[in-house]
């Protein structure tokens, strides 16, 4: 059989199924390919397996990743969990009036940069 290049071939020529996966060319550095490299071996498959099931890792983790701690919480809960820690810090003997104040001022800061907090409430006047 002839070829579309004129060539005698027993195969003809077939266009790849549309079905099929595309192709991709990764670059990667010595280091990152040694790393694949042992990570394939230590799973018992080729190179090209292991970049596709360690992308595929990749790719669910980024998208099942829980959000920061800070974006979940909720302000009063950040400054409650501050409150307990700091009274665990703070020594024992101190009276109970004394403790309420080096809390409020670590938490609320000093009064003379009250004003220039911006996350706090603005008092009314």
């Amino acid at each position: 059989m002839t070829d579309s290049r004129g060539k005698n071939s027993d195969h003809p020529i077939r266009r790849p199924s549309a079905d099929r996966d595309a192709v991709s060319a990764v670059e990667m550095s010595e280091g990152m390919t040694a790393a694949v490299d042992a990570w394939a071996e230590a799973h018992d498959m080729a190179r090209s397996e292991a970049i596709r099931q360690l992308v595929q890792l990749g790719l669910n983790a980024s998208t099942s990743a829980v959000p920061p701690v800070s974006a979940r919480r909720d302000p009063v809960d950040i400054e409650s969990l501050a409150v307990r820690q700091i009274d665990q810090l703070l020594d024992p003997s101190i009276p109970a009036a004394e403790r309420e104040r080096r809390i409020r001022r670590l938490t609320e800061g000093p009064p003379e940069f009250a004003d220039e907090r911006i996350d706090l409430r603005k008092p009314r006047e």
